[in-house]
């Protein structure tokens, strides 16, 4: 984790910026709970959905090492590669060997788990859409006073 410098001269905490922060902490356990409630229902713990997510939204080659898939879930790679065994046993990645180096591995979604994460992604988009507006409301205040 990065440690940050405070913009704001003060160091003293108001009662107002306790209770933002704590209504941003609820917000958040509130959108992961739905998260997970909703990655069960899919048939899915909460870290392989949060793993076919992290795929799916890789923004570097076109297909994601375990290395890779490791640091975005902020795991070991030995717990990854037990995950990415879950996650292959129900038919929903697949791993390619590297071809210049043939201890790397490659995932990539299979058509069963991009249909099961589209599905999946429009009903969380769907209810950040329903708290943005608290959010936007909260993060406006620590904006104003940075």
């Amino acid at each position: 984790m990065t440690k940050r410098t405070p913009k704001r001269a003060s160091s003293v905490l108001t009662g107002a910026d306790y209770k933002r922060l704590a209504e941003f902490r609820y917000l958040l356990r509130r959108f992961l709970i739905f998260s997970e409630g909703a990655a069960v229902k899919a048939g899915l713990t909460a870290q392989q959905h949060q793993a076919l997510l992290a795929i799916k939204g890789f923004t570097g080659l076109n297909h994601m090492g375990t290395g890779e898939l490791a640091e975005h879930l902020g795991i070991r790679h030995h717990s990854v590669v037990g995950l990415i065994d879950r996650l292959g046993a129900k038919g929903l990645i697949r791993r390619q060997t590297g071809a210049d180096d043939h201890r790397q591995v490659f995932i990539t979604l299979t058509p069963n788990a991009e249909s099961l994460l589209a599905k999946l992604s429009m009903i969380h988009r769907d209810e950040l859409e329903q708290l943005a507006p608290l959010l936007r409301s909260l993060l406006a205040h620590f904006e104003s006073n940075s």
